[in-house]
């Protein structure tokens, strides 16, 4: 998910999304502990994808306090 897709997401999406990421980045680590895994670099893909949710979630409560 790019990050223009990810700041259209409603606030209340972000966390099913971040927290669907982290489920897939579990699945991910077991099939590579159990050599099942065949594109390694889907591990880095997800983690990039948590780290750009984790963005959007922080840029969006640091607009929150500073209005008000």
């Amino acid at each position: 998910m790019k990050i223009e897709e990810i700041r259209t997401l409603k606030p209340e999406e972000l966390p099913k999304q971040l927290e669907a990421a982290h489920k897939e980045l579990f699945q991910l680590r077991l099939r590579l502990a159990t050599k099942q895994l065949v594109n390694h670099r889907e591990i880095r893909r997800v983690k990039k994808e948590i780290a750009r949710l984790k963005t959007i979630i922080a840029e969006r409560k640091s607009n929150l306090e500073e209005r008000s």
